[in-house]
């Protein structure tokens, strides 16, 4: 367990930890994510516990105010100096998060730290950007804009059936059976599933 307590491993350690935990708040329900994170942030805990005699605090700042950078990188992305200011700070407090010889020597490699730094900044800097743009973007279908409108049933419908809206096929229901080839009407919206009703021939 020696080779746990060498500062380049529990720097890796502790980095693989914030990595594998970051992923599952991103990508949440598979399980296998969260066990990675869960048990590098064990021995992550478990290294730093072993090593709190050793720890740089102000470095610990440096790191922590890494991502307060980062986070003001994806608020405001036109402005990259964020960015460039956040994975300088990543640099440099996980150089010198575990004190060396003396304090101006740092434990961690420096390219190691280097390296670690641009993979994971590049990588949250994408995904970051990513789930932003996809929360903001506006729906591909306004589906409030399709209740009135008519359609054609696919298919026999009453619990479940199928039924063609605006040049799209949509799985629809009915309150009372209606037969394929029957001109329906969408009177309201369940989720994805559009709420029809037939139409009479004098509302033509």
């Amino acid at each position: 367990m020696d080779i746990l307590l060498d500062p380049n491993i529990a720097y890796l350690l502790l980095a693989a930890g914030v990595f594998f935990t970051a992923l599952a708040i991103l990508s949440p329900g598979t399980g296998v994510l969260e066990i990675f994170g869960l048990i590098t942030l064990i021995l992550a805990g478990w290294v730093v516990y072993s090593l709190q005699g050793i720890i740089n605090w102000w470095a610990l700042i440096v790191l922590l105010a890494s991502f307060v950078l980062f986070f003001l990188a994806l608020r405001y992305p036109a402005k990259l100096v964020y960015l460039a200011c956040a994975i300088a700070a990543m640099v440099v407090g996980s150089a010198f998060l575990f004190g060396g010889e003396d304090w101006w020597f740092p434990a961690v490699n420096p390219f190691l730290a280097l390296a670690v730094s641009l993979f994971m900044g590049g990588f949250f800097w994408i995904a970051g950007r990513k789930i932003l743009e996809a929360r903001s973007a506006r729906p591909t279908h306004d589906l409030e804009a399709l209740i009135g409108e008519q359609g054609i049933a696919k298919s026999d419908i009453h619990e479940e059936g199928s039924v063609q809206v605006a040049g799209e096929l949509w799985t629809a229901s009915s309150p009372v059976p209606i037969n394929e080839g029957t001109t329906v009407k969408v009177v309201e919206r369940d989720g994805f599933v559009l709420v029809v009703e037939p139409i009479n021939d004098e509302e033509f």
